[in-house]
């Protein structure tokens, strides 16, 4: 998380920082994703789109060793996610995704990741899965458990 506290730094949170939010088998990757969360929350600095709400709610009500009840998730749709989703990908988002796809060689979901990043303005993307140091445009990308 070095580096946003205290800069105006536009951030974007893929959906692994979610995603360990919720991780008691991960307490140190738990805690720091809880505090980019709540930076990104208070900050006003942080972004996610609808995918990545989308991806979070399908694996917490799917897939968690205890699952979310409905109820649950929408909670944290509420709480977590509507004060940072400003980015509706839509067909230029899509086809902008498209071509980064053709330059980068990122899977598609990845680059439409990359690319809500890109329309929210961000300077970084905080993912665990995506490569880390790859810049593109004014965004780069950074493991915030690394």
């Amino acid at each position: 998380m070095s580096g946003i506290r205290g800069k105006r730094v536009k951030f974007f949170l893929d959906t692994n920082i979610f995603v360990y939010c919720f991780d008691p088998s991960a307490p140190k990757k738990q805690k720091m994703a809880r505090e980019l969360v709540l930076e990104a929350v208070q900050s006003s600095r942080g972004f996610v789109s609808w995918q990545v709400a989308q991806e979070f709610l399908s694996l917490a009500t799917r897939k968690f060793a205890t699952r979310m009840t409905s109820e649950q998730a929408e909670r944290v749709l509420d709480e977590m996610f509507m004060p940072l989703c400003e980015i509706y990908p839509g067909l230029e988002t899509m086809r902008a995704a498209l071509e980064l796809h053709r330059k980068i060689q990122f899977s598609f979901y990845d680059c439409l990741i990359v690319q809500s990043a890109l329309d929210a303005d961000c300077q970084i993307l905080y993912s665990e899965d995506l490569q880390a140091g790859f810049k593109i445009g004014g965004l780069e990308i950074k493991n915030p458990f690394a």
